[in-house]
């Protein structure tokens, strides 16, 4: 029997079990009860940004696609494609319970709050969106879960095997993500009670998928061809088009309804992402660089990167000067990681993990209760503690992010070789991982 068929056994078995367990679960009929707050309005917009935030993974495949070499295009696609399979079983399975299910401790959800999405058609709505159905709150959220893990492949891309990665990401949500989507975003969870401010992701997405990659890329160690080669250009510029696009509903969905709340989460994305494209490519300039698209690109996502955290806590004119700032920094960052052994492939640390991080502290710095009353007053506005919180926080998500990846890796590996070979690496993830090509 190959192992390709080995492997396979263990989830054909899990999958059989969640389809007989659906069976049983889903037998007796529901009965919806009406909601007297539900607004169509905000369910149209949840419904839509739901849609928009899908949109992103298939766009983070063009933009990382577009970056590796010819050889490794559909591998490194599908990475970011498999995560919208596995992840919403796993969302469907226990994963939405872990995340958003009852709080066990301030760091975890229970699982059985809403196992097999019991309760989620005919559940209470969400207290933080209760103008819309619990189901729709549950499946916005899920696309959150499926591009967190999809991130990460651009620092490991062309060398990690594809059965591997896909261990990871089940193991990924289950003990990176889910703890820090509760601690965060429910409002028993321990982050939230100290007051931390993450509108729609910039530590829960972006950090834990940056330090996450940094680890990998330091556990994988350096491929063996580390040549820059991009297959197509074009495809970054599509994958960052998309990736623009939907992110106006990541973060004007994350007010959960069709508010001034949620326009205002649209401007300072579109402010930041502008403001951080056009300083890429002029610190480029002042560096001696040509202008260009990749780093056009490369600064956009920055930007919207480093406003997530903040697009609904801060003004208009505050967005612009944080999305200049992630890209001076994560632009630095990207220039000192070419110059230490670190092969992360794709600067997946230094644009994620480094502009959610400066997006994190710099809304410690301008939160304005006068935007969003959810706000307490950031550094800007004379007071000190929202901003400590942030910093301190943030430290501790690195270092838990960092060693949970380090353990989450070296399980794997035991399991499953991570580290595709030589040969494999030489002859491209396509053909050796996928038996197909461009």
């Amino acid at each position: 029997m190959s192992m390709t068929r080995k492997l396979a056994i263990v989830p054909f078995i899990i999958l059989v079990l969640i389809v007989v367990l659906s069976l049983v679960a889903g037998k007796n009929p529901l009965s919806i009860p009406q909601n007297p707050n539900e607004n169509f309005a905000d369910i149209a917009w949840l419904l839509t940004s739901t849609a928009l935030v899908l949109i992103m993974t298939p766009g983070l495949a063009f933009f990382y696609g577009g970056m590796v070499k010819k050889k490794n295009v559909i591998s490194t696609m599908l990475q970011s494609f498999i995560c919208m399979a596995i992840v919403t079983v796993i969302w469907f399975f226990f994963g939405f319970s872990l995340a958003f299910g009852e709080d066990i401790g301030g760091i975890i959800g229970n699982p059985g709050t809403f196992f097999l999405m019991n309760g989620v058609l005919d559940g209470a709505p969400w207290p933080a969106a209760t103008t819309v159905p619990l189901v729709v709150f549950a499946f916005f959220q899920l696309k959150f879960a499926i591009i967190t893990p999809a991130l990460v492949t651009g620092a490991i891309s062309e060398r990690v095997r594809f059965t591997s990665y896909i261990l990871f990401i089940c193991l990924f949500i289950v003990f990176i993500y889910a703890p820090l989507a509760h601690a965060t975003w429910h409002p028993d969870g321990f982050l939230a009670k100290l007051g931390v401010l993450d509108f729609a992701g910039g530590t829960v997405v972006h950090m834990s998928a940056g330090v996450a990659a940094l680890a990998a890329a330091i556990y994988l160690k350096k491929g063996h061809n580390q040549e820059m080669k991009p297959a197509r250009i074009t495809y970054v510029l599509l994958g960052t088009g998309l990736l623009w696009f939907g992110w106006f509903g990541f973060n004007g969905g994350s007010a959960m309804g069709a508010n001034a709340l949620a326009a205002t989460a649209v401007a300072t994305t579109a402010v930041a992402s502008g403001a951080a494209a056009f300083a890429w490519i002029i610190f480029d300039a002042i560096k001696g660089k040509k202008p260009s698209a990749m780093g056009t690109s490369i600064g956009a996502v920055v930007g919207l990167v480093a406003i997530t955290p903040a697009a609904g806590f801060v003004s208009i004119q505050h967005s612009l000067v944080i999305g200049v700032v992630a890209a001076i920094v994560s632009n630095m960052m990207v220039e000192w990681r070419t110059k230490t052994s670190l092969d992360d492939t794709l600067d997946v640390f230094p644009c994620h993990g480094v502009g959610g991080l400066v997006g994190m502290i710099l809304t410690g710095v301008f939160a304005n209760p006068g935007i969003n009353s959810v706000a307490s007053k950031g550094l800007f506005f004379g007071e000190t503690k929202l901003f400590l919180t942030h910093t301190v926080v943030a430290l501790g998500v690195v270092v838990f992010v960092f060693v949970m990846s380090m353990i989450i890796l070296k399980v794997t590996d035991l399991i499953t070789p991570l580290r595709v070979s030589k040969d494999e690496e030489e002859e491209g993830l396509d053909i050796t991982q996928l038996g197909e090509s461009l």
